[in-house]
């Protein structure tokens, strides 16, 4: 099957981005495909969704926090054995509460200016997400 022929499941990823130029990573828990891996929050849009509102549910669902803005980033897509993913990736620099691993998935603050990330491994999609980010901010 090409790509073209397989379905591209749709996902908004959300780099939340403090004061301090660090970025939350969370690890993919059991059950999931990728488990124990590192990648940035978010998950998929469903039918009807928005970008910001499927982000808004997901970063409340997996970190329990409540965002009101975002800015977009970039739109790259990844073909992962399990999926076609075209990933809606945006900033997040504001949000009410602390983030917490509410799928009992663990978290990571990482320093933007580190040339990788302190955990590992990373899902392969995320290092495009992060080389933009750096590029935009450098």
């Amino acid at each position: 099957m090409t790509e073209t022929q397989r379905s591209i499941t749709e996902v908004a990823a959300g780099i939340l981005l403090d004061a301090e130029g660090r970025y939350l990573l969370g690890q993919r828990p059991e059950g999931k495909p990728y488990a124990g891996y590192w990648e940035v929050p978010g998950g998929k849009i469903e039918k009807g969704e928005s970008v910001f509102e499927a982000l808004k549910r997901e970063l409340w669902e997996e970190l329990g926090i409540e965002i009101e803005s975002s800015e977009e980033l970039t739109v790259l897509e990844h073909d992962y054995p399990h999926a076609y993913v075209r990933l809606h990736v945006s900033i997040i620099r504001d949000w009410k509460g602390t983030p917490k691993g509410c799928e009992n998935q663990s978290l990571s603050w990482e320093l933007l200016s580190a040339e990788k990330p302190s955990v590992e491994p990373l899902l392969p999609a995320a290092w495009p997400m992060l080389e933009r980010l750096r590029t935009l901010l450098s």
